[in-house]
């Protein structure tokens, strides 16, 4: 499975990923989803919000135990990322038929689509949108890069994006929903597990920055006549480094966009993305706050228009206790699985509010995710799958 898939998507100059929502890359995923169900003779339908699942028994008939993740990534993503969820499920399935059990509840494996949020900048919209966290409207609104709407692309991939929309009916036949998933961080090299389960999703958001100057000629204009939104951009990234290490907290400007973008000319609008997050709600709006003041502080003194905007929020999201001990009294029959918290936002977070969830998660040796160097070693892998399959036991067969 790993192999078929791998090919997909990847970038040969980078060695990166780029499946972007609803692209050919995501359709070939799609695919590949839709060949690997219906060689395990499992029932595959796309949901209103483009969702693929595949399913053993009937998906009507309510209390029924669910796993995946994605496959889509971000730009040049690591191979890790959501797809290994979803290998590891099937992969889980064909362990349990091996074991010869029999399952008393119905069973699911899910891709959820546009999680990353490379293409049109809000994360998790499948799932958002069939939680009823994202409107109709609001899915409307956003466009990509090149100025397309998410429903003119969803219209051209084949999907009707008139039917989006929240899906209780759906989240209402599911019990429990558990998401394996490589670690974005170090707890488990540290701690020399292979494999460790969530305690919560650190609350985080993105904010736009949008800072006005005036476009000049670079060869030309004095320093001092200069009204440069580079320079206010600049102190505003090293501010946010500042406000995350006094609060211990992560704060990333990691995307920019500059007009007119000329080597000879001085910028008329620098706009950079914020990515913020932290281990509770206190210390995010401490983080956002200060930067937000120490930004308007530098935009006022070089003569900058700043506005900022917050394209997206998550609060903190604590894990069903009940189902995350439950998986603990499961895994730990051999001994203690670590419990972490973690800074990464998921699908099964924005779930979490509608029905039971839980995480997995699958040691990264290095701790690099988001990146073609993101790595996790096969004996972890298949310790991942074996770990899975043991839930998955329990949670839909006894």
């Amino acid at each position: 499975m790993w192999r078929s898939l791998a090919p997909i998507g990847r970038n040969a100059a980078t060695g990166g990923y780029r499946r972007y929502a609803w692209t050919a890359a995501d359709a070939d995923c799609r695919l590949w989803f839709r060949m690997q169900a219906e060689a395990r003779r499992l029932d595959v339908e796309t949901d209103r919000n483009g969702n693929q699942w595949a399913w053993l028994g009937d998906p009507t008939a309510g209390d029924a135990v669910v796993t995946g993740s994605h496959l889509d990534s971000v730009p040049d993503g690591g191979a890790f990322d959501g797809p290994l969820g979803v290998v590891s499920s099937f992969a889980a399935l064909d362990e349990l038929r091996s074991r010869g059990v029999s399952f008393k509840r119905p069973l699911a494996i899910v891709n959820f689509g546009d999680e990353e949020g490379a293409r049109f900048g809000l994360a998790c919209v499948g799932s958002r949108l069939t939680a009823g966290r994202l409107t109709k409207e609001q899915a409307y609104e956003l466009r990509d890069a090149d100025g397309i709407s998410l429903p003119q692309a969803m219209e051209a991939a084949g999907h009707d994006p008139s039917t989006i929309g929240a899906d209780p009916e759906r989240l209402a036949r599911i019990g429990a929903f558990v998401e394996l998933h490589v670690e974005q961080g170090r707890a488990l090299d540290l701690s020399g597990d292979s494999v460790g389960i969530a305690s919560a999703i650190w609350p985080h958001g993105r904010w736009r920055y949008d800072f006005a100057g005036e476009a000049n000629h670079a060869g030309t204009t004095r320093l001092v006549d200069r009204r440069d939104p580079m320079l206010t951009y600049a102190e505003t990234v090293l501010a946010a480094r500042r406000e995350a290490e006094v609060a211990g907290a992560v704060a990333t400007f990691g995307k920019i966009a500059v007009e007119p973008n000329g080597v000879n000319a001085i910028p008329s609008m620098v706009r950079g993305w914020l990515d913020a997050r932290a281990a509770d709600q206190g210390s995010l709006d401490k983080v956002v706050t200060g930067i937000e003041a120490e930004a308007r502080a530098y935009a006022e003194r070089h003569g900058i228009d700043l506005t900022v905007v917050r394209e997206s929020f998550t609060p903190v999201v604590d894990f069903s206790h009940t189902l995350r001990d439950e998986l603990s009294r499961i895994l730990g029959a051999s001994g203690t699985v670590p419990v972490l918290g973690t800074g990464a936002g998921h699908d099964a977070g924005i779930l979490s509010e509608s029905i039971p969830t839980a995480m997995m998660f699958v040691r990264n040796p290095t701790g690099v995710s988001h990146s073609p160097a993101e790595f996790a070693a096969e004996d972890d892998c298949v310790a991942g799958v074996l770990a899975l399959a043991d839930v998955l036991e329990e949670l839909a067969c006894r």
